[in-house]
């Protein structure tokens, strides 16, 4: 990995887009401490005792511990892009025109942008009301002057934040490395080590926590990291078999190979959408306020509890197979196959084929699924086992900082790779 980098750096173009996304990171970074006028810091911070709320925090990268302008970080675009996936599955016109090729992906690209302003206006709203209406320590508001002029105020910087947030994950998709919107997760993630590393430091310094539990976790986090690198990388090969054929006086196929079928195909999107499923109660529970709702969620729909795992390890393992669904079509593989003579042995051309591929993909996906949901709830058990209460978020956020960042180096290899190819042809 440090090899690939130190070749990235020396390679012109490459240097550039890694420049280029770094450069997209500071401003990022930048915009997380510039702050929404018109919020009192002080009883925003007290919020933030909500797991809910510090579970957002986490994902926007310590936005919303701030309330800046980045303070809904990418959900809205998430949340969107969930819908747009559903609606080509239902809706015949737009399942048409993902077919299309590249310009119908384009016009769902930009339907999906439309509806990230949607929602997220709509979600900025929803806070704007519901930070109003709470109250901390020494009857401290979080909205100063409520009404309904701040509202909008407040929800149009916070969809003028996402919007450009957005346009910053597709600017690094197109002229960066790596994909944009993951990335942009990812540097909200790792931003927020530091002060994971010096909270430890805070439990050893108060005697809450002693070396051993420190030991202990940071074993059970090497273990997580090379079990979850382990099955991203991890495989099941096909093998298929060409046959000859005799094109005038040239033969071809007659050759062996395999199709490589990935345990983990869906990559860290299921944890992404589940993820932004999961906060959903937690965002309109102190909107509605109602006793009974903010009552069901304080008491039985929160982090460590078995309703919420449950639900969350459900949505996990639903997200990796639909998502799977929506990346790989056996029946083109296998049509594909058959196309140019080739056949899984034992295994006849064509559907048989398709239904021996689909049937192998989804057991792979089943253990893909099972074991991204074990780690996503993982840190309960480190809770349990260390007492280390600052990691509840640590499943999750290994997963997509592990998932991001292979998928982030195996780029700039294939980068690297491409550009040595160019320069043995010249």
């Amino acid at each position: 990995m440090l090899g690939s980098l130190q070749q990235a750096f020396k390679a012109g173009d490459l240097k550039n887009k890694v420049l280029f996304t770094l450069l997209m990171f500071a401003v990022f970074r930048l915009g997380v401490h510039i702050p929404v006028p018109g919020i009192n810091p002080d009883a925003m911070s007290e919020l933030l005792k909500n797991q809910f709320l510090g579970f957002f925090d986490v994902i926007s990268g310590g936005a919303f511990k701030n309330f800046s302008v980045f303070a809904m970080s990418i959900t809205p675009y998430i949340n969107s892009s969930i819908i747009m996936q559903l609606l080509t599955v239902i809706v015949p016109k737009l399942e048409q025109l993902k077919k299309e090729g590249e310009e119908g992906r384009k016009k769902i690209a930009q339907y999906t942008r439309y509806g990230t302003v949607v929602l997220g206006f709509v979600q900025a709203i929803g806070i704007s009301i519901a930070l109003s209406r709470y109250s901390g320590a020494g009857s401290q508001v979080v909205v100063e002057n409520p009404g309904i002029i701040s509202y909008l105020f407040i929800a149009i910087i916070l969809t003028a934040g996402t919007a450009l947030l957005m346009w910053i994950g597709e600017l690094i998709t197109e002229k960066g490395i790596g994909n944009g919107i993951s990335l942009i997760i990812f540097a909200g993630i790792v931003a927020r080590i530091p002060s994971g590393i010096g909270s430890v430091f805070e439990y050893l310094r108060a005697g809450t926590a002693n070396y051993f539990n420190v030991l202990l976790f940071i074993v059970i986090a090497l273990v997580m990291i090379a079990a979850v690198v382990a099955l991203n990388e991890g495989q099941r090969r096909l093998p298929v078999q060409y046959a000859k054929r005799v094109v005038g006086r040239k033969v071809y196929g007659g050759q062996s190979t395999f199709l490589p079928l990935k345990v983990n195909t869906a990559g860290v999107i299921p944890i992404i959408f589940a993820m932004s499923i999961m906060m959903l109660p937690g965002t309109i529970g102190p909107w509605i306020q109602n006793a009974t709702i903010n009552n069901f969620l304080n008491n039985y729909f929160h982090f460590g509890s078995v309703l919420y795992n449950s639900l969350y390890v459900l949505l996990i393992v639903f997200f990796t197979y639909f998502y799977t669904a929506v990346v790989f079509n056996p029946v083109d593989v296998a049509d594909n196959i058959k196309k140019y003579g080739g056949f899984v042995p034992g295994i006849r051309p064509g559907r048989p084929t398709a239904e021996y591929i689909n049937r192998v993909l989804s057991r792979l996906t089943l253990a893909g699924g099972v074991f991204y949901a074990f780690v996503a709830i993982m840190p309960n058990f480190v809770i349990a086992l260390t007492g280390l209460t600052s990691i509840w978020f640590g499943g999750t956020a290994l997963l997509i900082v592990v998932g991001v960042a292979l998928d982030t180096m195996k780029q700039i290899e294939a980068h690297l790779l491409l550009r040595s190819y160019e320069g043995f042809v010249k």
